[in-house]
């Protein structure tokens, strides 16, 4: 009798088929890191290969049997359902010995029942293994579908018995019932899972391409995300890929992914559970992530523990998540369950919703709460958890900000309700418009707030502060005012702050940092600049953690654009930077960075008198993704904008672009008026510290021009505090020959009363001014001299380039003090004598240079890094920038030398 005529047990031939490996796929791909794990494994006595369905484990088992790496020849058996009868199982082992050509001796025997074997038998068979010349590799494919438990503890026997000659090759859904512990503990075993048969998206290309496609890097990306390099996930959307009109979009759309996969999925894992683990699968799918618990919560049973944990352990697309009890499904196949129940119980979707956001309320998880609440249309819910959970501040700053902000924007406007007036105000506060704020504010303001619970209470109090920041108002008590503390909004949120626990404070860190940074704020507003400074710097010592990192990056823009103004420019530049990167590493969202930090290099360079490198910063602050500066920002942007153009010599220009800030005040003005029957709430009023600075910067132009009259009729309309006004006004005065003025207005300003450096050597070079206008050439020298030192740790240029030409004849006769400070013109240089590189280049940019120093053509890079080619010139587009260079070798040449390289 032939081998294909042998007979099982039972009476049945022996079927070939389960003998022979399986061909490979026409769209093979051949990954050598994982042929190169088999063959290393089958250096020992077991190799375990466990995925879900379609992760490619029997494809991969069979390409390593087809690539001769094994150390001997390869039997293979695929196992299926009906060979778990003992002696069934084993005659297929015997069979395949045969069939692939490995003789064993005669007397071994063959197992005579179906339902049991002798043990006699595996004896022999172990000592017949034991005796081969060389090893063997059994592979048995699909183990779990016939491991009953008799059939386990003789496969074990056999593996410990047969001694080096036999390398076990096993696969499957579940892990084989070995003990793999013991194996494990001993370092006999090598395990392939699931995140290693997972393609890369290198593979996930070669896949595509062996299709006949031609995808993008950002193709192969997001499809290599979304299948999460599931392997027939990515076969079947290549297949649907090869039909779709167009590829790139399919690649990008999750609905197509989803529909391609949908069938296979339904068929292969849901399909083949029980009626109540697809019941509590498809009930779950509205969860990101389940816990049995919650699962138990939607399902109304109690079996949640023991569905999950078996189906993590079958691969059905069910996980666990890290050493927690949660559990997540694969994306596509939480998509498919999802969309089951939308078109078999669609009006089941809100409940379940509603029922998961009161259990994940209760457990504590507030975002995940929300997030059901919205999918629920549970605004009011949604709301008062945020007020009650003191957590407002989630919407302004910490990583799930952002994405609460998004979930709230479909919250009717002007939803009843003081939770939802509060979150309408906080979400108004993250889009960057105040008087929004304040009009929702306005609408929980009345006799009941004082009767409300403490919580909310604080809640508007907090934003109270943050929302009216920028309106010129100083909170508390202010350098150089006579406020009550007791009085100022920040003292609210203090008093409110005291009542509560100090535990629950310590869960909210972003409340602390919030409140230091709305007084920061409100002191820079209302001009006070050197509070500002101290309030922002302390801001920094309150914001150091995780969710406090959004205040962190806003309040190092806001320090860094104060220093500067004020002439601190070392510290301006290195508060700027820190919040460049901060940006970057801790992933604020695009659209929630504003150009400050830009806006404060640009004012560093321009003082520096690099006018190249403001106009560049300048730039890239306009190009923020924010949806704008605030009003002092803003100012601040206008000016800077304005001293290039009179650098220039165009005076119009100068002119003009403070004009076009000031219309965009009083056009905000006139909205808010509009709004509340009035300008108390609306924007920046005139007086506050915006105002001023547009003012004393257009004074500067009209001194420029010759028109000191202009000059001075600007400056009827400003406040007449600070030392801004007064060095502006005597600036105009001497213009018009008035020097007598100019020193009364520039008497009260003592060396240590201005708030930096910057105003400083201004005062300075006007006295000097003042002097050589009298002709005073000694006492001009002296005071020109102090100007020059009080300005040269920070490399001041600015006040000097722009006094006027009596400077250079002064100068001119002072050859002495020009060799002294020759650093007043020289290009801005670090200590190996390269142009300063004021912002640093991201780790992604980095990396494109290397590329670029290789001589690596654009498309190369993109190749090489799975990005667009439009994406490689935006990188080299911003390096160019940050380097000052305008081509390739430029920026190597200038990278080498900044030691980038």
């Amino acid at each position: 009798m032939g081998d294909d005529d042998q007979l099982n047990p039972g009476g049945d031939p022996l079927l070939a088929a389960k003998f022979a490996v399986p061909a490979a796929p026409p769209t093979f791909v051949a990954r050598k890191r994982l042929l190169d794990r088999l063959t290393e494994g089958t250096r020992g006595p077991l190799t375990v290969i466990t995925g879900p369905a379609g992760a490619g484990k029997t494809t991969l088992a069979a390409a390593w049997q087809r690539s001769e790496s094994a150390p001997g020849p390869v039997v293979w058996l695929t196992v299926e359902s009906d060979d778990n009868a003992p002696g069934v199982f084993w005659s297929y082992v015997l069979g395949a010995f045969r069939y692939h050509h490995v003789p064993l001796p005669d007397g071994v025997g063959s197992p005579s029942r179906a339902g049991s074997v002798d043990h006699s038998l595996i004896v022999r068979l172990a000592s017949a293994l034991a005796q081969l010349s060389r090893p063997v590799v059994l592979v048995l494919d699909g183990l779990e579908r016939g491991a009953a438990p008799d059939v386990a503890a003789d496969l074990e026997f056999v593996l410990a018995h047969a001694g080096p000659s036999l390398r076990l090759v096993l696969t499957g859904r579940l892990d084989p019932p070995l003990p793999l512990h013991r194996y494990r503990a001993e370092a006999r075993i090598c395990e392939i899972r699931r995140s290693e048969l997972a393609f890369t998206p290198r593979e996930a290309g070669q896949l595509l391409r062996s299709h006949g496609l031609t995808p993008s890097p950002e193709s192969i990306g997001a499809l290599t995300d979304r299948t999460e390099g599931w392997a027939a996930g990515l076969r079947l959307c290549a297949l649907a890929m090869q039909r779709a009109e167009d590829a790139e979009e399919f690649a990008h759309s999750f609905a197509a992914s989803q529909n391609a996969v949908a069938d296979y999925l339904m068929a292969e894992v849901l399909d083949a559970q029980p009626a109540a683990t697809q019941d509590l699968l498809i009930r779950t799918s509205i969860l990101s992530h389940v816990h049995p618990l919650l699962a138990d919560a939607l399902t109304g049973r109690d079996d949640g523990t023991a569905v999950l944990g078996r189906l993590a352990r079958e691969n059905a697309f069910v996980e666990p998540i890290g050493d927690t009890a949660w559990y997540r499904s694969h994306p596509l196949f939480a998509e498919v369950l999802r969309a089951h129940l939308r078109s078999r119980a669609p009006e089941l979707g809100a409940d379940l919703h509603r029922r998961a956001a009161h259990w994940l309320a209760d457990d504590g998880r507030l975002t995940d709460a929300v997030e059901h609440a919205v999918a629920a249309e549970e605004w009011e819910y949604a709301a008062t958890l945020l007020v009650e959970r003191l957590a407002i501040g989630r919407l302004l700053t910490g990583p799930d900000s952002h994405g609460l902000e998004r979930l709230f924007r479909a919250m009717p406007v002007d939803l009843p309700g003081e939770g939802a007036a509060l979150v309408a105000a906080a979400c108004a506060l993250a889009r960057g418009d105040s008087p929004e704020s304040r009009r929702q504010l306005h609408r929980v303001d009345g006799p009941g707030l004082h009767r409300a619970v403490p919580e909310l209470r604080l809640t508007h109090a907090l934003l109270r502060l943050l929302a009216e920041a920028d309106t010129g108002t100083a909170p508390g008590t202010a350098p150089g005012t006579d406020e009550d503390p007791d009085k100022g909004v920040d003292a609210d949120v203090r008093a409110l702050m005291a009542q509560m626990p100090p535990d629950r404070l310590e869960r909210h860190p972003e409340i602390e940092a919030l409140c230091r940074y709305g007084r920061a704020h409100a002191l820079l507003a209302a001009g006070h600049r050197s509070g500002a400074r101290e309030a922002f710097t302390a801001t920094l010592a309150a914001a150091t953690d995780e969710q406090t990192r959004t205040v962190r990056y806003h309040s190092l823009g806001a320090l860094a654009l104060t220093e500067a103004v004020d002439g601190l420019l070392h510290e301006a530049e290195a508060h700027a930077r820190e919040g460049l990167r901060t940006a970057e590493e801790h992933g604020i969202p695009v659209d929630r960075r504003t150009g400050t930090c830009q806006l404060a290099l640009a004012s560093v360079a321009s003082d520096r008198g690099d006018l190249q490198g403001a106009r560049r910063h300048l730039d890239a602050a306009a190009d923020s993704a924010a949806p704008g500066l605030d009003p002092l920002a803003a100012a601040e942007a206008a000016v800077l904008r304005s001293r290039l153009e009179l650098a220039h010599g165009r005076m119009a220009a100068a002119l003009s672009e403070l004009d076009a800030v000031q219309v965009s005040a009083s056009r905000t003005d006139a909205l808010n008026g509009s709004r509340h029957g009035g300008s108390h709430n609306g924007a920046p009023r005139a007086g506050t510290e915006a105002a001023r600075r547009v003012a004393v910067a257009r004074c500067a132009v009209h001194v420029a021009r010759g028109d000191p009259s202009a000059a001075l009729a600007v400056l009827r309309d400003t406040p007449r505090d600070g030392s801004a006004y007064a060095m502006a006004s005597a600036a105009a005065h001497l213009a018009a020959g008035d020097s007598d003025r100019a020193r009364r207005l520039l008497a009260p300003l003592g060396d240590g009363a201005s708030p930096g450096p910057g105003d400083r050597v201004r005062t300075q070079l006007l006295r000097a001014q003042a002097a050589a206008r009298e002709d005073d050439t000694a006492q001009a020298v002296v005071l020109l001299g102090q100007a020059l030192h009080t300005a040269r740790p920070q490399l001041l240029r600015a006040p000097f380039t722009d006094t006027g030409p009596w400077l250079r004849h002064l100068l001119a006769r002072t050859p002495e003090l020009t060799a002294e400070h020759a650093w007043l013109t020289e290009r801005p240089v670090d200590g190996d004598g390269c142009p300063v590189l004021v912002e640093h280049l991201s780790e992604r940019e980095r990396e494109v240079l290397r590329y670029v120093a290789q001589m690596m053509s654009t498309q190369e890079i993109a190749a090489e890094m799975f990005l667009s080619v439009n994406t490689v010139k935006t990188h080299l587009k911003s390096i160019y920038r940050k380097l000052s260079v305008s081509r390739r070798s430029e920026a190597v040449r200038r990278a080498r030398e900044a030691d980038l390289l």
